[in-house]
């Protein structure tokens, strides 16, 4: 664990709202002087707490659906595994793949807008490594709402409001072209990228730069600007928590409910494999089952099962398809 003060906490959670922001407008934020703030920002990138910054795109906008893949393993050899891990990697359109603690040993997240597609790499997936499997599932991801990082900020016991930024599935569809397929492809991994870098890389004046970004988020194809933080130094630990339902008219009241916990981070709403899926930074089991016993309290009978998974390594995250053009 890495020991950081308020003022650096707050840094975090202006940069997670904003990592394009300058130093100069996240110190006015936070109270300290332009040079401060980037003194302080250089330590934690070297301390590991910050771990790189990246931009927020939805490829719904780009007309993409999206699809999860799960699977559990048996018997299968080191190399094996790394062959199937590698083939969701190369997948042009693979949004991430993760390694699991829980019912699956691996995810995979994947854009994809011909559902044919899919099909033939999973059934070629299944027909080479299928007798590695021991179980799996698919399901669609239609929304996800993440929530600002206000336990940075605030204590546990604080109840306090925080905006949201959303992916949607809808039929509103942008248009970009192969200059705006760039620049997303460039600042997908490097979102605090500055702007004279970026244009010396593309060959393109920084002013229309600036401008293709701007129309790119008043479009919705950017969502945000964000910062991706090693909560393991800050003594937190990511839990994905899976909910199945007795009643499922208690789903968005238990929602409204857990959605204040400043350290509820995000909710996916997808069709199949479960009724409910939180995504949390929290100490540790304690703190999970005391939420699971927070919701039986509040709405008793409504849980019929629940579980959690865990990331164990991240192999691959990039909001960007590669296929696009």
């Amino acid at each position: 664990m890495v020991k950081i003060d308020l003022k650096d906490r707050k840094i975090l959670y202006n940069l997670d709202l904003d990592c394009r922001q300058s130093n100069s407008q996240i110190g006015k934020k936070v109270g300290l002087k332009r040079d401060v703030v980037a003194y302080r920002i250089k330590r934690m990138e070297q301390e590991g707490i910050i771990k790189n910054y990246w931009t927020a795109i939805d490829a719904f906008k780009l007309g993409y659906h999206v699809f999860r893949i799960y699977l559990k393993f048996q018997d299968i050899p080191p190399d094996i595994k790394e062959k199937v891990i590698d083939r969701f990697i190369k997948h042009r359109d693979t949004w991430s793949v993760y390694s699991l603690i829980g019912p699956f040993d691996l995810g995979a997240i994947m854009w994809i807008k011909n559902i044919q597609k899919l099909f033939q790499f999973y059934n070629d997936l299944l027909d080479k490594f299928g007798k590695y499997i021991a179980q799996k599932t698919v399901s669609i991801f239609v929304q996800g709402d993440e929530y600002e990082k206000t336990y940075l900020i605030s204590d546990e016991n604080k109840k306090i409001e925080r905006t949201k930024f959303s992916i949607v599935s809808d039929d509103s569809i942008a248009k970009i072209d192969e200059v705006d397929y760039k620049i997303l492809n460039e600042i997908a991994i490097n979102a605090r990228i500055p702007l004279v870098e970026l244009a010396g890389k593309l060959n393109i004046s920084s002013q229309a730069i600036n401008y293709r970004i701007n129309n790119l988020l008043k479009s919705g194809v950017i969502i945000g600007f964000r910062i991706n933080i090693d909560i393991s130094k800050i003594n937190l630990q990511y839990f994905n928590l899976r909910i199945n339902l007795s009643d499922h008219s208690k789903r968005k009241r238990i929602i409204d409910f857990v959605k204040s916990n400043p350290y509820f981070k995000c909710l996916n709403n997808t069709i199949g494999y479960s009724d409910l899926e939180m995504e949390f930074h929290i100490k540790g089991m304690d703190t999970l089952n005391f939420i699971l016993d927070e919701i039986n309290e509040k709405f008793p009978g409504s849980i019929r099962e629940s579980f959690y998974l865990r990331t164990r390594v991240t192999h691959k995250e990039r909001w960007l398809p590669e296929s696009i053009l």
